[in-house]
């Protein structure tokens, strides 16, 4: 209790609830197993009066606000991460394991090859399924975990394609043969990018702008996850295709996907052109 007392005012509530979970399950794992004699959190939790929220209320922030909020940064890095992840929905783990093979532009701003899978699909990235944690994927050993359900091929419009145009024509050579889309400017010198490195660079500037604070929750702070929030929000509303909207978020099942994949060009990429929100 002392432990959750002191959780209290540094976090948000759903934070210290989600904290003591944690403790909770690993006690209970552990008296099952004989280690420990007792768990103690089973009479925390009953004592606790914060929740978990599994899906809060989060910042209202219109698009012309959005649109401020970019215009404000200068840095081609940073620019290219925030616009990639509020056009595509993508999270900071996937964002991060992007190859330049999963980019095509259409154009020879990329010299590596693009994947087979965007053959006769210009002007679209490719979000894999595949990449986790600790495993090797085309050839590096990668520290971030893709999420998503299922492989998705997303529309890049010519705004993000403009802004990752100017991010190549600066991009310093990578360490990794794997080419990765996103490299560090920084002490870490063409080394891929991390999420925690993609959420520093993120908060560094909602932190600026007033929308992030230490200590507060996700109803409060704006944070890469927000992003793909934003995302979700506003061309759902834009569209009224909550098809269209999970397939591009790659959350969607077998059935639904093969219907997008086979009308890609003429129903996603056409829905996705005609109702995205400008940025720049």
């Amino acid at each position: 209790m002392a432990y959750v007392h002191q959780l209290r005012g540094e976090v948000s509530a759903s934070t210290v609830a989600t904290y003591a979970a944690y403790l909770h399950r690993f006690y209970e794992y552990m008296d099952r197993v004989g280690a420990f004699q007792e768990n103690p959190m089973t009479v925390v939790l009953e004592e606790l009066d914060e929740e978990i929220t599994t899906d809060p209320a989060r910042r209202d922030i219109s698009v012309a606000e959005m649109r401020s909020f970019v215009a404000g940064l200068a840095h081609p890095l940073d620019r290219a991460l925030v616009v990639t992840l509020l056009k595509t929905g993508i999270r900071a783990g996937e964002l991060c394991n992007l190859d330049t093979r999963d980019l095509f532009l259409g154009d020879a701003t990329v010299d590596s090859p693009h994947r087979p899978r965007l053959d006769g699909r210009p002007d679209s990235l490719y979000v894999d399924s595949t990449p986790a944690a600790s495993d090797v994927y085309n050839g590096e050993r990668r520290t971030a975990s893709n999420k998503r359900k299922r492989a998705t091929v997303v529309p890049v419009d010519e705004e993000l394609a403009r802004v990752l145009r100017r991010w190549l024509a600066v991009r310093p050579d990578t360490v990794s043969p794997a080419e990765p889309l996103f490299a560090s400017t920084d002490k870490r010198w063409g080394q891929r990018l991390s999420p925690e490195a993609v959420h520093h660079t993120v908060t560094t500037h909602t932190r600026s702008a007033g929308w992030y604070r230490e200590g507060a929750g996700p109803e409060e702070n704006v944070t890469p996850h927000y992003f793909r929030h934003f995302f979700t929000t506003h061309l759902r509303d834009r569209t009224g295709d909550r098809g269209v909207v999970k397939y591009l978020r790659g959350d969607v099942a077998q059935d639904v996907i093969d219907t997008y994949t086979h009308d890609w060009g003429d129903r996603v990429r056409d829905t996705y052109e005609k109702h995205v929100y400008s940025l720049l």
